[in-house]
Parts: structure tokens; C-alpha cells; sequence
């Protein structure tokens, strides 16, 4: 569960090495009585900020940038009872077409993505869990 203000590992090579998630697009939280917060999950899109980056990194600090979610610290269950999680909270930078932009994905990719339709990230990646 990736919530306002979580730190993300990027896990391609686009230069940025560290992220914050600013926003959420599509996700509100409005119940009455209860402190709750919106939260996304293994392939959910949100926006986030870039915290740590290379010197030679091509991507600008001062602008908000999408990423997919493809790893997270909280166990997901799967349809046949079984559940997998992952040791960091990791992204992958995309564009306006929901390409990556990076050429490579470092570490293992949780196989949820293949249902939201992100071939191109499960391709790239190293291993698809």
C-alpha cells in the first residue's frame, strides 16, 4: 500500500534513483467518522516527485513525473490463496503512453501487471513473480 509521501526505490535506468509519491490521480478517500487515506497498490499509476538522481540523469527535480508501482512491502493476495510481497517499494517512470522510460527494469516485477496491461515493463524486466 503506497499512501501520500511514501519514498519509492525507481527501478529502471532513467537516471532517478529515488522518489516520493505526491498524489494519487482517481483516488479519493471521503468517510465519515473515520481517518482514512488513499492507497494504491501493485500496478496502480500514481505521481511522484524525484528525490535522489545521478548526476548524469536527464530528468528534471522540479517536475511531476508518473510511475507504476511494481513492488510493495505489504503482502497482496492472489486468486488461489496464495500471497507475495517484496522486501521495497519500488516504481517504474512512464510517459503519457504508459511506456516506460527507462530501457531496463532492475529486480524481480509482480505478475499483477500483466492483468493491467504493462507487457512492455513485464518484458523488460528480469522476473516476473
Amino acid at each position: 500500500m503506497i499512501q501520500p509521501e511514501t519514498y519509492l526505490d525507481i527501478a529502471d535506468n532513467s537516471g532517478a534513483k529515488l522518489a516520493q509519491c505526491i498524489l494519487m490521480p482517481g483516488r479519493r478517500s471521503f468517510s465519515r467518522g473515520k481517518m482514512t487515506r488513499a492507497a494504491a497498490g501493485i500496478g496502480d499509476v500514481i505521481c511522484v516527485a524525484i528525490k535522489k538522481q545521478l548526476p548524469t540523469c536527464q530528468l528534471d527535480r522540479k517536475k511531476v513525473y508518473r510511475c507504476v508501482i511494481i513492488r510493495t512491502t505489504k503482502a497482496i493476495r492472489r486468486v488461489d490463496g496464495s500471497y507475495v510481497k517484496f522486501d521495497n517499494n519500488a516504481g517504474v517512470l512512464i510517459d503519457a503512453e504508459g511506456n516506460p522510460v527507462g530501457t531496463r527494469i532492475f529486480g524481480a516485477v509482480a505478475r499483477e501487471l500483466r492483468e493491467k496491461n504493462y507487457m512492455k515493463i513485464i518484458s523488460l524486466a528480469s522476473e516476473v513473480v
